[in-house]
């Protein structure tokens, strides 16, 4: 039978894990969500397009939520006098997070 301290260890591990886990998705979510953006509105490919994803990955670890690489990636659109909803925003963000934790998982 696993002792106290066993289980605590166990349950650390696991929570550290869940966490690398949970980090990486949301990176991986937010680069895909980059890369749309990029694409599909700001007309980049190849480089500039990973350049440009790795910028809005970057700009999620301003603040805590997702407001700090909203606030980027509508900025960018503004800039460029491209409207896009924020409701259409969300649907993808939520669509690249559903992908992005499928490949962390294959992985």
């Amino acid at each position: 039978m696993p002792t106290f301290e066993e289980r605590e260890r166990s349950e650390e591990a696991k929570f550290k894990h869940d966490q690398e886990l949970a980090f990486k998705i949301r990176n991986r979510r937010n680069k895909l969500f980059g890369l749309w953006i990029a694409r599909e509105y700001l007309g980049l490919e190849g480089d500039e397009a990973l350049a440009y994803a790795k910028d809005v990955v970057i700009a999620d670890f301003e603040g805590p939520g997702d407001d700090d690489m909203m606030g980027k990636v509508k900025a960018d659109l503004a800039a460029r006098k491209i409207e896009v909803s924020d409701h259409l925003l969300r649907k993808r963000l939520a669509e690249c997070e559903a992908e992005a934790r499928e490949q962390v998982r294959k992985e």
